[in-house]
């Protein structure tokens, strides 16, 4: 008799629910249930912090010139107050996902967005270069974690049938970012003062603070949850270096500088190890579970072909209307507002149909849509007219709108849960880091490319050229006639070069293409029956 009360006792320790380690390393999705109680306060509140995040990537762009006379600094000095934005928040994306374990989703989402305005503030109040570098750092650092946290917790608020329409709200306020960045950059610096780029924050975060306080649902931190300092030191060696890589490689003539180069050791080593540290350790930074996700993994490798594609189409778009078709600032910017209209109306169409249909479909026709809008651009000389301009880049802002939803939709349909925040943090990097390839290997050909054609179609032209000495204008042996004809040379030597950077473009993009072969759309309800990882 005296062993049953022990037998009893055993029997209920054994029906105790037994947490794995592998579970308390993972960030704890927001329960899911038929009605989350304020849903619509919660995506905007998300939604604002997403958009905050994007548009500070361009937003300051437009105002380098002016911070640049009132700091007394050299381009080569102010253009740090982009790079140290950018490599601190490539930095700090990958550990989110450990962040959001450790400390609690609520408090990391609540947390970053203050440290954001503040940063922001402190932006604006600074007097001196190092100043406003090292608080565009912090900024950058306190930014990181806004994207993934805001995506990872509308896929966690939204049921299945709802998860196209989550991600094609949380993809408008990604999308609309860059695309509003340098109007509304360049409105308030001509207005008023480039510190308003900055302080423009306040009010956004304070909202978006106060909403997330009191709607978003809380959820339990892990204490005691070991860090991968090893992991992230060289993931972030990897990732700064790059950065640095491709910020200064065209002002520094690439591998013909010493700095590149040891860049890009640093870079290539810092990658290599963090590789063979994430596959050997017990607890590393990211879960290699992620990668055996079929569709994630795909996805993450479509996500850094689209990223490339995203920034540098704007980067090159923007100085072609003003240096070749001669539009003036406004005009230009008044201009590329129908991309933002296009991307707009099909991201919506993208919400809703990614349920209805094989989103496969969708990512497929835009890509295509992409690649016919660049085929397009190839033939573009400054006579083309602004109803053909308008109509080209409408259709290529749909076509990334077509893309980026269903893409989020496939890639995250069969994470587990405790996974998204991790996942999120690791997509939005390779979005990030293909943004910054894309922009400097783009902007580096436009400039070599220019520079060769000159030289190719200048050698052809000599001043015994009867038909030169036809047109008394361009006639090379009289000074105002070789001023104007290596103008007309370099006009067509730029035409030519943009011509070879959207093939290039399109190079890039139509291979993704065949990746969609190895997604497979996921079965009705798998989103919801995904089981955590161990």
């Amino acid at each position: 008799m005296t062993g049953l009360p022990h037998c009893r006792t055993i029997g209920t320790r054994e029906r105790r629910p037994v947490r794995s380690k592998a579970m308390a390393t993972q960030a704890q999705p927001i329960p899911m249930t038929d009605a989350v109680p304020h849903r619509a306060m919660i995506t905007l509140c998300a939604i604002g912090a997403t958009l905050l995040q994007s548009l500070d990537q361009t937003i300051a762009n437009v105002a380098l010139p002016y911070m640049q006379g009132s700091f007394s600094a050299s381009y080569d000095e102010i253009t740090w107050v982009l790079t140290s934005y950018i490599t601190a928040a490539a930095i700090m994306t990958a550990p989110v996902g450990w962040m959001a374990a450790r400390f609690g989703r609520k408090p990391l989402f609540v947390g970053c967005i203050i440290g954001f305005t503040i940063a922001s503030m402190l932006c604006g109040a600074a007097q001196s270069l190092a100043q406003i570098v090292g608080f565009r750092l912090l900024q950058g650092m306190c930014s990181a974690a806004l994207v993934p946290l805001s995506q990872a917790t509308l896929l966690d608020i939204y049921p299945e049938e709802r998860r196209g329409f989550a991600m094609a709200v949380w993809g408008m306020g990604v999308m609309i970012g860059p695309i509003m960045g340098p109007t509304l950059g360049g409105f308030l610096t001509e207005h008023y003062d480039w510190r308003w780029v900055f302080y423009i924050n306040l009010p956004f975060g304070i909202l978006a603070t106060v909403g997330l306080m009191i709607f978003l649902p809380s959820t339990l931190g892990v204490n005691r949850l070991r860090f991968d300092w090893l992991g992230f030191a060289m993931l972030s060696i990897g990732i700064g270096a790059l950065q640095l890589l491709l910020d200064r490689g065209e002002d520094l003539d690439w591998f013909y500088s010493k700095e590149i180069i040891i860049e890009g050791i640093l870079a290539g080593l810092g990658f290599y190890l963090f590789l063979v540290h994430l596959f050997s350790n017990r607890q590393p930074l990211l879960r290699p579970a992620l990668f055996r996700d079929r569709n994630f993994a795909t996805g993450l490798v479509m996500m850094f072909a689209v990223g490339t594609l995203l920034v540098s189409s704007l980067a090159l778009m923007t100085p072609w209307l003003q240096v070749l078709s001669n539009y003036p600032v406004e005009t230009a910017g008044m201009i590329m507002a129908p991309r933002g209209l296009g991307n707009l109306a099909s991201i919506i169409v993208a919400g809703r149909m990614s349920n209805r249909m094989d989103p496969r479909y969708l990512v497929g026709m835009g890509l295509l849509m992409v690649c016919g809008s660049y085929y397009i651009m190839t033939g573009w000389t400054p006579d083309v007219s602004q109803g053909e301009i308008i109509a080209t880049i409408m259709l290529q802002g749909a076509g990334m709108g077509l893309i980026f939803t269903p893409l989020q939709v496939l890639a995250f349909a069969t994470v587990s849960p405790v996974l998204r925040t991790e996942g999120a943090s690791l997509f939005n990097l390779l979005r990030n880091i293909g943004a910054a390839i894309g922009v400097s290997v783009t902007s580096t050909m436009l400039a070599r490319n220019t520079q060769r054609l000159h030289e190719m179609i200048g050698g052809n032209l000599t001043p015994f050229n009867r038909a030169l000495a036809a047109v008394g204008a361009f006639d090379p042996a009289t000074r105002h006639g070789a001023a104007l004809l290596d103008q007309t040379v370099s006009q067509q030597a730029q035409i030519i070069a943009y011509a070879d950077d959207y093939v290039l473009l399109i190079c890039t993009i139509l291979p993704s293409i065949l990746l969609l072969l190895f997604m497979h759309r996921p079965s009705r309800g798998s989103m919801m029956a995904a089981e955590p990882v161990e």
